[in-house]
């Protein structure tokens, strides 16, 4: 059986998995990182009848590396991280307070990198379920479902299961999916296959050789515990070969690029290397609507540049939160869903300006 991935639905979504019985080449062991099967196979399903198509190609391409393609890192080096990132948020863990811990997420930081009266403003508001939201939340779970699915999976089964599941679950969506209407669920039933079926159709079949998982949970305790890093990557594929990295980091998303898809993975590889010392071999951000993959060579000055990221990231949260400083106003793109857009000047003339430009 062929199995298939899912991602992030911040936008996206995350999942993926086969049944096909490892090889080993005597030569370059490649069995030791499954993603080293990857490119040889792809050039292969570049022939006629191969089965995949140009997209599906193209990322197969992009995630394969052969073995003497992949770096090997210092064994130094999470202890030089870890202690890095100790040192540098020490000041800011001492704002804390004793009965408080300093939880660092992606979005945290996305948010508080970007206009900090936005961040203040959502962190003040009290979750609430949304069609958008649940949608997400159905379309993710039915990819996650599709990894150890028997035969061939089908976008509508793979939704109405998910949305079983759910509803029969203690996820605090539960009751939202199961208060819902015929015409509320047919609508987010529609929504949530169609983000199914373009990742199915986008997304190459990935073996189980290949260690494909989803919703892998990362967490990094620092400064005594005061202070966590931690989320959840959509899919990973492949593993380390001791100190030869060969994981590689995936986010699936709708939408367009933007800035904080790419600091989301590095984050992501900054926690990874602090959990098992050898750092991801690769991160990619695929973008069904598109069908494109972007992605990035992970390098110690990736991960010196997501450290800093890190700190100026918890200064500024400590700050806003535990101090009261100031914040600081930066329209852009979370305008379009801001609690304060009623209010905010400077949100609205983005907002209209922006109108103008996709208008025009």
């Amino acid at each position: 059986m062929a199995l298939r991935g899912a991602s992030d639905l911040d936008a996206g979504f995350d999942d993926h998995e086969d049944d096909a019985a490892p090889t080993t080449d005597p030569v370059t062991d490649r069995s030791a990182d499954p993603t080293a099967e990857l490119a040889p196979r792809a050039a292969a399903e570049l022939s006629p009848g191969g089965g995949l198509n140009p997209a599906q190609r193209d990322v197969l391409t992009v995630l394969g590396a052969r073995p003497h393609e992949r770096p090997e890192f210092d064994p130094r080096l999470r202890h030089e991280l870890r202690a890095d990132l100790e040192e540098r948020l020490a000041p800011s863990a001492a704002l804390v307070p004793d009965d408080k811990v300093l939880w660092l997420s992606k979005h945290a930081l996305s948010s508080v990198h970007g206009c900090e009266s936005h961040y203040l403003a959502r962190e003040a508001e009290d979750f609430a379920w949304s069609p958008t939201t649940a949608r997400g939340t159905v379309a993710h779970k039915a990819l996650e479902l599709c990894v150890h699915w028997r035969g061939e999976p089908v976008p509508g089964d793979l939704v109405d299961e998910a949305f079983a599941r759910l509803i029969a679950s203690t996820n605090s969506v539960s009751p939202y999916l199961g208060g819902m209407t015929e015409g509320e669920r047919a609508d987010l039933r529609s929504g949530a296959v169609e983000r199914v079926a373009m990742f199915l159709e986008c997304f190459p079949p990935l073996e189980s050789r290949w260690r494909p998982v989803t919703e892998s949970r990362l967490r990094a305790d620092l400064c005594q515990d005061k202070v966590v890093l931690g989320g959840k990557v959509d899919l990973t594929v492949g593993r380390p070969d001791g100190l030869r990295a060969g994981k590689v980091l995936l986010d699936l998303k709708t939408g367009g690029f933007a800035p904080a898809h790419r600091d989301d993975l590095r984050f992501y590889a900054l926690i990874e290397t602090l959990r098992i010392g050898t750092p991801p071999r690769l991160l990619a951000t695929y973008y069904l609507d598109g069908g494109r993959l972007q992605h990035e060579t992970v390098t110690e000055d990736v991960l010196q540049t997501a450290v800093e990221r890190v700190v100026q990231g918890a200064r500024a949260v400590v700050e806003l939160r535990h101090e009261e400083r100031t914040p600081v106003l930066r329209p852009g793109p979370p305008c379009r869903w801001c609690p304060l857009q009623s209010t905010c000047v400077d949100g609205q003339r983005w907002l209209e300006e922006r109108a103008e430009l996709e208008g025009w």
